[in-house]
């Protein structure tokens, strides 16, 4: 099954997420702050990575800027959770080059698609 980095300061997202994931099969590592992330991805190389966008240390649009500038982690598609549903943010999402978003409080279903989908073109 794929390799997921879940980038989540908040423990009880990443708890309520981390054990989600892994039910469905999906190895894991996790992160909790910005640059943690950067540095998980880049030894780690996951298939996908979920980024929350509010992080300590380093935000979650830097953090994947950082990931989208680098070769080694450029193609691994990033979906940016943030509780921030404004008009105007997943514009910003993609414009920091995640690839997908997705808004808290997380609805696992729809997260779970979103995954699928951008693991589908890898295989």
């Amino acid at each position: 099954m794929a390799k997921m980095l879940l980038v989540e300061d908040n423990e009880m997202n990443r708890d309520m997420l981390s054990r989600r994931l892994l039910r469905r099969g999906y190895e894991l590592v996790i992160a909790v702050d910005g640059a943690e992330g950067v540095a998980v991805a880049q030894a780690e190389l996951p298939d996908v990575v979920l980024m929350d966008m509010s992080l300590p240390v380093m935000d979650g649009w830097e953090a994947t800027r950082k990931l989208k500038a680098e070769e080694a982690t450029r193609g691994i598609p990033v979906i940016a959770l943030t509780a921030h549903a404004m008009s105007g943010d997943r514009d910003k999402a993609i414009e920091a080059g995640c690839d997908d978003y997705d808004t808290k409080p997380v609805e696992f279903d729809r997260l779970l698609a979103k995954i699928e989908a951008l693991l589908a073109p890898r295989g």
